[in-house]
Parts: C-alpha cells; sequence; structure tokens
C-alpha cells in the first residue's frame, strides 16, 4: 500500500472478504467509525452486538437481494477496533459484487478498502503489533502444516512476547546506564555492583537464541530454492520427479529433452523446497536454438539460486570428455552458492561415488533420504522442539543488529574504564532494532511495503 493511503484510516471501508470465484458462503466486510447508516440501509433495523442475525440484504429499493447472517461488532471489541459489519451471503460472484455495490451506496463515505487495509488498522489501533500482523498474512500464505502451526504461535504474540522481553532486559541496562550517567560520582562501582557486565553477557546469549529460532522461522516461511544442475542426461528430471514422487518432467534417453526450467514445491519435515529442474549444461554449439535459450536460462536460475544440486552421471565418471565438461561447469557456478555434489545412477554395477560425494539412483529411490537431509543442513535447518513461531528476514535482520550493538556494548564495557557513554548509545540502538520488529518504531514506508502484500479484505 502507498504511504499516501495510511492518511485515510479514518475514512470507513468495505471489501469482499472472500476468496474470488464461486462458494457456499461469499463474506463482504465492513470497517469504519460509525456504520449505524450502513447497517440500517442493508439490514432494516439495528443489530445485536456479536450475535447474528438471519435477515434479507435490501437493496436501495427495499427489494432483498440475498437473505444471509449480519454480525455488528461495535467498537473498540472487534477486530480492527472500530465498528465491523460482516454480511454473510451465497457465495456467487455477481451476488457479492451487487452487495458491495449496494454497501458503497448505503453510507456516504465509504469507499473500497485497500489491500491488508483492515489487518493494518488493527494494527494502529493496538489491537495486533507488527509480528502478530505481519503472522496473518503468513497463516493464509503457509505451504506446509509446521508454517501454518508457527504461524498461528506467532500470530498468538509468542514471538511478540519473547521479543518484549529482550527489549525489557535492554531498557533495564539502559536504566542503570543512564542513570550512573547523571551521578558520575556512581560511575566506579557500578559494573560491579549492577553486575552489568553479567547481564549484558546473558542479554546478548537470549539474543542469539532468539536469532536462531527466528532464522528457522524464516526457513519455514520463505522456504529454499534448489536448482539441479548438470550436463544432459544426468537424471536431473528422474531426480525430480523422485523428489516429487510424481511424473512432473519428462524423461527420455535424448539429450537437451528439458528445454526449460520446471519447478516444483516440496517439503521435507515442514520446510518448503522449490526444487528446479533446468535444461542440461554443455557447448552452446552443441545445442540448438531453443536449446541455447534453455540453457541461458538455466545460468540465471543458477545464479538465483539459495543452494544447488550439481548432479553427475556415475556411468560416465572417468570419460575424459564428460569430466572435463563437468569441470567447465563447476568452473561457472556462481560465487557464495552451496553446491552439493551428488552423483546419480548409483545402482549401475561397478560405481561409487568420490569420497564427500552422495551417490544415488533416481530411478530405484536409494540415496534420496540422504539427499533430503542434505539439503535441510545445507539449509540450516535444525530439529526444534515444538513452539517455533514464523519469522521473516526483516525479522532476522533486526536482531542481528540487536547481536551486534550489544557486543559493541560488551567489548565497549569490558575494559578497565568503561566508556559508559558509548554503552548507553549502544544499548539505545539495540532497543531500536528491537522495537522495529513490533511496530513500536516503523516508517509508513515500512508498513506500506508489509499491509501492500495482503489480499484485499484482510
Amino acid at each position: 500500500m502507498p504511504a499516501s493511503a495510511l492518511g485515510r484510516h479514518h475514512d470507513p471501508i468495505v471489501a469482499i472478504a472472500t476468496a474470488p470465484g464461486r462458494g457456499a458462503v461469499g463474506i463482504v466486510r465492513a470497517s469504519g467509525r460509525d456504520l449505524s447508516p450502513l447497517i440500517q440501509a442493508v439490514c432494516g433495523r439495528a443489530l445485536v452486538p456479536r450475535q447474528a442475525t438471519l435477515l434479507p440484504f435490501l437493496g436501495e429499493g427495499g427489494q432483498a437481494l440475498d437473505r444471509g447472517l449480519a454480525l455488528h461488532f461495535p467498537a473498540p471489541h472487534s477486530y480492527t477496533g472500530e465498528d465491523v459489519l460482516e454480511l454473510q451471503a451465497h457465495g456467487g460472484p455477481v451476488l457479492l459484487q451487487l452487495l458491495l455495490a449496494r454497501c458503497l451506496q448505503a453510507q456516504p463515505g465509504l469507499r473500497l478498502a485497500a489491500p491488508g487495509e483492515f489487518t493494518e488498522r488493527a494494527f494502529l489501533n493496538d489491537k495486533l503489533d507488527l509480528a502478530q500482523a505481519e503472522a496473518v498474512a503468513d497463516l493464509i500464505d503457509a505451504s506446509t502444516e509446521a508454517a501454518a502451526r508457527s504461524a498461528a504461535r506467532s500470530l498468538a504474540g509468542d514471538f511478540s512476547a519473547e521479543v518484549a522481553r529482550l527489549a525489557d532486559g535492554v531498557r533495564q541496562l539502559r536504566t542503570l546506564v543512564e542513570a550512573t550517567l547523571d551521578f558520575p560520582e556512581e560511575e566506579i562501582d557500578f559494573l560491579e555492583r549492577a553486575d552489568a557486565r553479567g547481564r549484558l553477557g546473558a542479554l546478548r546469549q537470549a539474543v542469539e537464541s532468539a536469532l536462531g529460532r527466528a532464522r528457522q522461522g524464516a526457513l519455514l516461511r520463505d522456504g529454499l530454492r534448489v536448482v539441479l544442475a548438470g550436463q544432459p542426461n544426468a537424471g536431473k528430471s528422474s531426480l525430480l520427479n523422485a523428489l516429487a514422487g510424481a511424473e512432473r518432467a519428462i524423461v527420455t534417453p535424448l539429450p537437451g529433452t528439458t528445454r526449460d526450467a520446471i519447478a516444483e514445491t516440496i517439503q521435507i519435515e515442514g520446510v518448503p523446497l522449490a526444487v528446479i529442474d533446468t535444461a542440461g549444461l554443455r557447448a552452446e554449439a552443441e545445442a540448438d536454438a531453443v536449446e541455447r535459450i534453455g540453457i541461458g536460462r538455466t545460468w540465471q536460475a543458477l545464479a538465483e539460486a539459495d543452494a544447488v544440486v550439481f548432479l553427475h552421471d556415475l556411468g560416465r565418471r572417468g570419460e575424459p570428455d564428460y569430466e572435463a565438461a563437468d569441470a567447465a561447469i563447476a568452473a561457472r557456478l556462481p560465487a557464495g552458492v552451496p553446491v552439493l555434489q551428488v552423483y546419480n545412477k548409483a545402482d549401475l554395477p561397478g560405481t561409487a561415488a568420490p569420497e564427500g560425494g552422495l551417490a544415488l539412483s533416481a530411478r530405484s529411490g536409494s540415496g534420496l533420504p540422504a539427499l533430503r537431509q542434505a539439503l535441510l543442513r545445507q539449509a540450516g535447518w535444525q530439529a526444534l522442539p515444538e513452539g517455533l513461531y514464523i519469522a521473516r528476514e526483516r525479522h532476522v535482520q533486526a536482531l542481528q543488529r540487536t547481536g551486534g550493538h550489544l557486543q559493541a556494548a560488551q567489548a565497549l564495557a569490558a575494559g578497565p574504564v568503561a566508556a559508559l557513554e558509548l554503552v548507553a548509545e549502544e544499548l539505545r540502538l539495540a532497543h531500536l532494532a528491537l522495537g522495529e520488529i513490533v511496530g513500536q518504531f516503523s516508517s509508513e514506508d515500512l508498513l506500506g511495503e508489509i499491509f501492500g502484500r495482503f489480499c484485499i479484505g484482510k
């Protein structure tokens, strides 16, 4: 949502809150400071708060557009903190558009909601903090059961509560340091009396622990982009099909069968992985025009990968031309992208992977469990106990900045003469970084970026 939209949050808003298409039930939702004109016009009478009422929804001339349930949630006891009206009608697209148009006509000033504006108002009216608001979208978008459960915990406030505990620890240290600055005669005894060094070290450890869980939560949300690369006929398409458990890619003995990238999302222990099969890499002079385009797209996919599975053909291992082509591919792989060396066709007699390589057979399935675990390790996934919360990359970055400022404060406090003014500044910056997670210190641009990714009606 553009930042200019943030100044319009006093307008009453309305939107269809259910997904496009036909369904048994469709919901039109409105929110505003006073929805009594809308309720009277569409429902024909006042509604008992928080009680579903079966009645006809009235058009402009008093005719019934539909018959359904109406619910009124008076402020502040609603999702947005404002008056909220929900009209639960039959889920026909045309009917819902008629009902939406009737609402816009019934109350002056009512306008269509921007994406995420209902949840934005919940945040602005202190019904949710920013991390909880983001968890609403993450719960809707969750691609695995583990991600959905973790998003639900974040929405319930588990992540926010941990951030609050960390922020409270930083605040207490800030209070001690800044009070000492106001009374310099106490400065000599400050570190010993308050055990500031010990508390600072414990706080930094707590931030590192939270950062580890946040990284796992971000992985649950964002997953990992894994690109399968190698020469033609190394078995990339067969491996994609084996990992997906279905025939997603065409497999033939002809080199160059795969001409374009084919993506399939799988999950391993609840972690989503987008596995991308690509055109086989070989000298462009050997390929036709279409295959050359596919090879170019393979290199583009490799540049955007989180991890690469470099697939080798054990049946051709030791052939000089094949080994030279593999070496040429390895030399061009993007720097900084982790590469797993995987050797396919381990079911062939007399074959063995070199030391450090992972042998498997895409045809028989042997070695696939080891590959799945290697991909999890490459992603940095650790089997954590129940209680993991969803997180985003911005949360990870904020916790990293918090840890960096605490580390700097620890170094400053470790000297024989502590530079308390600088310690206080590092603690202030750490406090600000934690506040950004829950929205205590957030720019309008950041809010617009976050809520603009929500669906309309939420």
